[in-house]
């Protein structure tokens, strides 16, 4: 047969759209074309295909080779189609049987041994090939990645001999089989270990519990990052199928996705970054730390330091969730379910406030300091606390860890059950709840209603943000697993609402 069809995968922001390889041989000069829109990775492709055909003693065909890599509109880019390539020419020349590649997809970088390389974003394209019934072929390298698409049947290899010797049924590899070895988690930072700030740890727990955006503002030393460190301890480990995002996130970002796996992600970029470094971007889209932080918690220290312009674009994405990234030739979308703890001194010298009276800040140096931060960005962020300075004596950091209040898996569990009832309730954390939702759960007597409506008045509160003090004041109606919200929670969740002040 002079024609193979060879199934695989290309990859786009985190999505796995289907490549078919066809390999055709024809009568003429020797030659080997390789069209379908291949970028230069793609095209040198086929000198390492020939080298690790040859140095595998099979024959490589002396006709006039064909290879298309469709469809014809989609980019193509890495090695990631050197093991179809190859797989295809040998089939076309029956060397190996074309019927055997009908029902599988084929990922891997080829040496010019004939060894298979690993390739990143092996996950996507697993749960993809999962759900068109087909085997996935993959470096050895990315097996345990490709079995976390459960229900997969996942082939292995080392070698293009080997698989060569699979599919002509000499000798047969088995089905891949994860031992769970990597699944292991981290041990987060103990809550306990932050000496004081009580009503700082009060915050936390209600934003642990509601997934609600935090702004930490305090003179330096005071535990803002410390306390931000903890959050991720907080939050309820992920489920299979949060788990599997994150995952797919990783694999196509990092040629290590398994580290730490299944944890919530906590990232924490330094002030520098730019705005694609913020929300991806590049010629070809690549995430950026909101989507690696999808799940997880963002931690943006020292707020006010970051441009102006690259805070602006997290609007829409805490908003929505995701980020849409257009570029000329084409729109890639990547999730950003992202929780937001900030830190930020409350002026220029960060000791605005301090009972030392150390602050020499003018007025007019503080205003444009804050001025960083616009209004719309402040409004999306639900619990704005002041982190104060405490007298702490050194040797409190050698007592016991019951000086400083509930550690994390006391407060874990009370967060815990707050989300479970709200995932009985609704769906969805406290933190997400659209209008209709707000409308159904946030329900406030009369007297209430119109005891909020006067406070968001003198508070000048926008309607955005008066709809999340009454999403902070659920969430602390069920940390006390009360059905409705009373005046004592909505008046605790408007105290979260003053911008810090130092």
């Amino acid at each position: 047969m002079s024609l193979a069809i060879v199934h695989s995968r290309a990859q786009v922001g985190v999505e796995a759209p289907p490549v078919t390889v066809e390999a055709h041989l024809a009568n003429g000069l020797p030659s080997l074309a390789l069209v379908g829109l291949p970028e230069t990775a793609v095209k040198e492709s086929k000198d390492r295909v020939r080298s690790a055909i040859l140095n595998c003693e099979f024959d490589f065909p002396s006709r006039r080779i064909t290879l298309n890599l469709a469809p014809a509109d989609l980019p193509k880019d890495g090695g990631r189609f050197d093991l179809a390539i190859a797989l295809g020419i040998l089939a076309a020349s029956s060397q190996i049987p074309p019927e055997a590649l009908a029902q599988v997809e084929c990922l891997g970088e080829l040496a010019l041994s004939g060894a298979i390389r690993p390739v990143q974003g092996v996950l996507p394209a697993a749960l993809a090939a999962r759900s068109c019934a087909r085997t996935l072929v993959v470096p050895k390298a990315n097996a345990e990645e490709a079995s976390l698409a459960t229900g997969l049947i996942v082939i292995a290899a080392d070698h293009l001999l080997e698989l060569a010797a699979h599919f002509n049924g000499s000798s047969p590899i088995e089905p891949f089989v994860s031992q769970g070895l990597l699944r292991q988690t981290r041990p987060y930072p103990d809550l306990a270990e932050v000496q004081g700030q009580t009503a700082a740890k009060r915050a936390l727990l209600v934003a642990a519990a509601g997934s609600h955006n935090l702004l930490l503002s305090g003179p330096p030393g005071t535990g803002k990052t410390l306390l931000a460190s903890r959050l991720p301890g907080l939050l309820p480990p992920l489920d299979e199928q949060e788990a599997l995002e994150v995952a797919a996130i990783q694999s196509v970002a990092s040629h290590n996705p398994l580290e730490a796996w299944p944890q919530r992600p906590f990232r924490n970029p330094h002030h520098s970054a730019s705005a694609p470094a913020l929300v991806g971007g590049g010629s070809r889209p690549q995430p950026g730390e909101i989507t690696l932080a999808h799940q997880g918690v963002l931690f943006l220290d020292e707020l006010p330091e970051f441009d102006r312009k690259v805070l602006e674009v997290l609007r829409e994405p805490l908003e929505s969730g995701q980020i849409v990234i257009a570029r000329a030739r084409d729109k890639v979308r990547f999730p950003a379910r992202f929780q937001l703890v900030a830190a930020m001194n409350p002026c220029p010298c960060g000791f605005l406030g301090d009972p030392s009276g150390r602050c020499r800040c003018s007025q007019e140096q503080i205003q444009r300091y804050r001025s960083k931060l616009s209004g719309p960005l402040l409004d999306r962020i639900d619990l704005h606390i002041t982190v104060a300075r405490e007298a702490t004596a050194l040797h409190v950091a050698t007592d016991s860890h019951s000086h400083n209040g509930p550690d994390t898996a006391t407060c874990a569990l009370q967060v815990a059950r707050a989300r479970q009832l709200q995932l009985q309730r609704q769906g969805c954390a406290n933190a997400f709840l659209d209008l209709a939702g707000l409308r159904q759960h946030c329900a406030l007597s009369t007297a209430d209603q119109t005891w909020l409506e006067n406070a968001c008045e003198r508070l000048a509160l926008s309607l955005r943000a008066a709809h999340r003090v009454l999403k902070v004041a659920r969430t602390l109606a069920d940390l006390e697993s009360a059905p409705d919200i009373n005046r004592q929670q909505l008046a605790e969740a408007l105290q979260y609402r003053d911008h810090p002040q130092g």
